[in-house]
């Protein structure tokens, strides 16, 4: 019996994802890679190898793009819905990101605050719940 749990385990397979996948989980935009990066499969190994020690080409990706939507998003702060609202369908270079945030054009000023409203009803209702959960925990009398 030991010897087929022990032979079960050492077979092992290793767990790999598709370059679009781990582009996502690395935050960079898939067309910007390598060519190998795009043709091949990442294992977990080989993306937990680029998250900790990033080769030049990643971090060159991560610090000037282009960069996928929801981290241009991110860098404006704005949701990826409001981007597509203001007629960015593209990746964005952080030379364009900052053009966009030095402009700031009425669409960039709106979806800000439509996002900065998202965030505070998002504090309330969180703050609403745990209020509601409190309540709930206290004995009635």
């Amino acid at each position: 019996m030991l010897d087929t749990l022990v032979n079960m385990t050492s077979h092992q397979t290793t767990q790999t994802m598709k370059p679009a996948t781990a582009a996502k989980k690395l935050g960079v935009y898939l067309e910007a890679t390598p060519a190998e990066f795009q043709e091949g499969v990442v294992s977990r190994t080989e993306l937990n190898a680029l998250q900790t020690e990033p080769p030049e080409w990643l971090q060159e990706l991560r610090r000037n793009g282009p960069h996928p939507r929801p981290v241009v998003a991110a860098k404006l702060g704005v949701s990826i819905a409001g981007l597509a609202r203001g007629g960015v369908t593209e990746a964005l270079t952080t030379e364009q990101i900052d053009a966009l945030k030095s402009d700031n054009p009425e669409w960039l000023q709106k979806e800000r605050a439509t996002q900065a409203d998202v965030r505070k009803e998002t504090v309330r209702i969180k703050e609403k719940k745990a209020e509601r959960a409190e309540q709930d925990r206290r004995p009635r009398s």
